[in-house]
């Protein structure tokens, strides 16, 4: 089967792209480095003909809002319009858990349009909404320091590993179609104050956890509960101290 995987030389694409050729898929990688282009539609038409899958994990060059908004517009119509033409039988789509409740965020709205486009498109979907990624809690303490303390909220927090993604993106890949929004999670939940304190704990720092109750996540208020599941979800199977010991 021929599946196109837009995004597909980062994290999870590169992972993904891998175990769909150990699968015996024929996998075309598309982004501006390989000449495909869903921005600007450049190589999109041949890169889509024949295909019968296409897996969306492009990400906007920067997370500030008029930038991800453009983006995920644009490329979002003309990958539905070159789907449609191409006759693409199962569009899946990578997003975040809890878009849909913080449409204040800009990046988080700029992904609900993104999401919206495919399932207003006609072509047969499954939006995958992903929890944070274990490899963010790095992100979490640069972000979140002062030049003493790591600033961590109890915000509800089940992150997932990058390889348990990849995983779940492939295996729903190769199912039917949802036509609709699934969750999936790690398999631990806990105040995300515990989780970086956990991975301090292995690798050390010279600053310590400062852990207060304002529900806010890379300065941002936020329900407590929006980075967790909001209903049924499937598990990765990568605990976090596993992960972290590797």
């Amino acid at each position: 089967m021929k599946i196109v995987i837009i995004g597909g030389t980062g994290l999870i694409g590169s992972n993904v792209s891998e175990k769909l050729r150990l699968l015996g898929h024929e996998v075309i990688v598309a982004s501006p480095s390989t000449g495909i282009n869903a921005m600007t539609g450049e190589g999109l038409t041949n890169a889509l003909q024949g295909a019968e899958v296409v897996i969306d994990l492009s990400n906007s060059a920067s997370p500030e809002e008029n930038t991800a908004i453009n983006f995920f517009r644009i490329a979002g119509r003309n990958l539905a319009a070159a789907e449609k033409a191409a006759g693409v039988k199962h569009h899946l789509l990578l997003s975040i858990v809890g878009t849909d409740q913080v449409q204040y965020i800009g990046y988080l709205r700029a992904k609900k349009e993104q999401e919206d486009i495919i399932k207003a498109s006609g072509i047969p979907y499954t939006v995958i909404r992903a929890t944070q990624f274990h490899e963010h809690v790095t992100t979490i303490i640069t972000v979140q320091s002062d030049e003493e303390h790591i600033h961590v909220s109890t915000v509800d927090y089940q992150p997932i590993a990058a390889e348990d993604v990849a995983a779940l993106v492939t295996q729903f890949a190769l199912e039917p179609p949802k036509n609709n929004t699934v969750e999936i999670a790690g398999p631990e939940r806990a105040p995300m104050n515990e989780f970086v304190t956990r991975y301090l704990s292995v690798k050390g720092s010279d600053k310590s956890v400062k852990v207060n109750e304002q529900d806010k996540y890379m300065f941002f208020d936020i329900p407590k509960s929006l980075l967790v599941p909001q209903g049924d979800f499937y598990s990765g199977a990568i605990r976090f101290e596993d992960w972290i010991n590797e």
